[in-house]
């Protein structure tokens, strides 16, 4: 029986992150999410919590090279409780001096935490090889360092020049009135323009082919392999979400996990990735595996990929692996809370949000020929950066 869900999400998603810090700010898109909890004109740390929370919402956050975003879920008979709340934190934090020295301590640990995980930190060590010298190749937590140099007026500083309305999409999730939501969104949202011109991303030149391998305090080899792929707007970016998912994907059918552990028993996970930003993307293969099977894993992963340039996928199989993933979609959408923030990621980006049927029609239309085209000019095997851990 299918009920009509009371919940509803909103929230606002800044086009604010990392990649736009300068370099003695690097953390701080990061710090100012975390403080935007912390005390506005009207409401201290305690009351923002209680404020939501009393009625049963939840509030959360989250900041990463591109984007910030501050939303929640509750009742949907709170909806105007929540829309004023968020309005508030977006629009009249304020930064005590007192909430900013007990925060740093908080994102020193989230950093410490983030260090001990090498599963995880392959990720930013990675990006920062691609991207070198560009402001997308520090990581979104920044430095123990510059945390310890953050003040109040730094923090206002960099949250006045980007929480600006040129610059947000607030979007809202529900069965509540389309008119009362414009209606409280007009109320509570009183931006006024203060004269900064919108921020210009420089965009990360990458041609990178080399191997690094580092030493660090685990037992198993960590090892991440790509190169660099399509930005959001690129027309062959769904082929390359259809490949990716073919070749390293979540279904345990996915061509890396049938060979490397169902077939050879060489890992406990191996997965592949697509990251793709306003101006530029990567895909990534990892695994984690023994020190003795590590150079086999790489060597059945490259044979992998020149299957994958080198051979076309038949109509059948195809038509599976399109199934597959219209099915892993459809039981994404069942998540309101991602599909609320994809719907406001879509309008940051797109200025629209594509219907499930035409995410269908186009990923029908995707041909094995063009599957083929856009594996022989990004999985070249003799193009690829690589990242190792090893064991010290």
């Amino acid at each position: 029986m299918h009920q009509e869900s009371p919940i509803s999400y909103c929230g606002v998603i800044v086009d604010v992150g990392s990649r736009d810090e300068k370099v003695q700010e690097y953390g701080m898109a990061h710090f100012i999410e975390h403080m935007l909890f912390k005390g506005t004109r009207k409401r201290r740390s305690a009351q923002i919590i209680n404020r939501l929370e009393d009625v049963g919402g939840e509030l959360n956050a989250y900041t990463s090279k591109e984007e910030t975003v501050v939303y929640a879920g509750f009742l949907k008979e709170y909806s105007e409780r929540t829309i004023e709340l968020i309005a508030d934190l977006i629009q009249h934090s304020t930064f005590p001096q007192a909430e900013i020295d007990k925060e740093i301590v908080v994102i020193k640990d989230e950093i410490n935490s983030y260090n001990d995980s090498p599963a995880e930190l392959i990720y930013d060590d990675f990006e920062e090889m691609l991207f070198n010298s560009n402001p997308m190749a520090h990581n979104v937590l920044g430095t123990k360092e510059n945390l310890d140099g953050f003040t109040t007026q730094q923090a206002r500083a960099f949250y006045k020049q980007f929480y600006q309305p040129e610059n947000m999409v607030f979007f809202y999730l529900g069965k509540t009135d389309f008119k009362k939501i414009v209606k409280w969104t007009e109320k509570y949202f009183l931006f006024h323009q203060n004269g900064f011109e919108n921020h210009v991303r420089e965009v990360p030149k990458y041609e990178l082919h080399e191997t690094l391998t580092l030493q660090k305090d685990t037992f198993q080899t960590h090892c991440l392999m790509g190169a660099r792929a399509y930005d959001i707007y690129h027309e062959d970016r769904l082929s390359l979400y259809l490949l990716n998912n073919i070749l390293g994907g979540p279904g345990m059918n996915s061509r890396l996990n049938l060979s490397l552990r169902e077939k050879n028993g060489l890992v406990y996970n191996v997965e592949s990735t697509v990251q793709i930003f306003t101006d530029c993307g990567w895909w990534g293969i990892y695994f984690g595996a023994d020190p003795d099977n590590a150079d086999r894993c790489e060597k059945l992963i490259r044979k992998e990929l020149v299957k994958l340039c080198e051979n076309r996928i038949s109509d059948v199989k195809l038509k599976k692996y399109k199934l597959q993933l219209l099915g892993q979609l459809a039981i994404a959408s069942e998540n309101k809370e991602n599909v609320a923030l994809s719907l406001g990621k879509s309008y940051l980006r797109y200025g629209k949000y594509d219907s499930n049927e035409q995410v269908r029609k186009d990923i029908e239309s995707i041909t094995s020929e063009k599957l083929q085209e856009v594996a022989r000019e990004l999985f070249d095997v003799n193009k690829l950066t690589v990242l190792k851990y090893v064991g010290a």
